[in-house]
């Protein structure tokens, strides 16, 4: 491939909406699943001591839902990166506490926990991007 049709394929629209897509594609699906099962989204809370279980299912779904659209979208797209990038990490000690097990389950939490990283680091690129953007900032 030639660098100009890298850049070509960098600098367009149908890129940056796949791009968001892939991004956002674990919170939209987790936000549909937990409206689909709203029970079982209830159950998931209460299994992480999360009271009432109501009340955090249906704010956790509106927070994957709400920002996962308007990443998808290009809406706000800071705020709803920061969202979900500060969703991320408070997920973090409240379902994947390696340090607190041993064995093969520790392993899995800290696969997982390096994972949020990288959607936190994900996250906090589109912020910049949408703020450089917005700024009129080359980025």
């Amino acid at each position: 491939m030639t660098p100009g049709l890298i850049s070509m394929i960098l600098r367009s629209p149908i890129t940056a909406f796949v791009a968001r897509f892939l991004l956002i594609f674990m919170f939209l699906g987790s936000g549909i699943s937990k409206i689909v099962d709203f029970a079982g989204a209830q159950a998931e809370m209460a299994f992480f001591g999360l009271n009432p279980p109501w009340l955090f299912a249906v704010l956790t779904i509106i927070t994957q839902l709400a920002g996962s659209l308007l990443i998808l979208f290009n809406r706000a797209t800071w705020l709803a990166a920061g969202a979900l990038g500060i969703f991320t990490v408070l997920t973090i000690p409240i379902a994947h506490a390696f340090w607190t097990m041993e064995g093969e389950r520790a392993q899995i939490e800290f696969y997982f926990f390096v994972e949020h990283l990288a959607v936190i680091g994900g996250m906090l690129l589109v912020a910049i991007h949408a703020e450089r953007s917005r700024a009129g900032q080359a980025v």
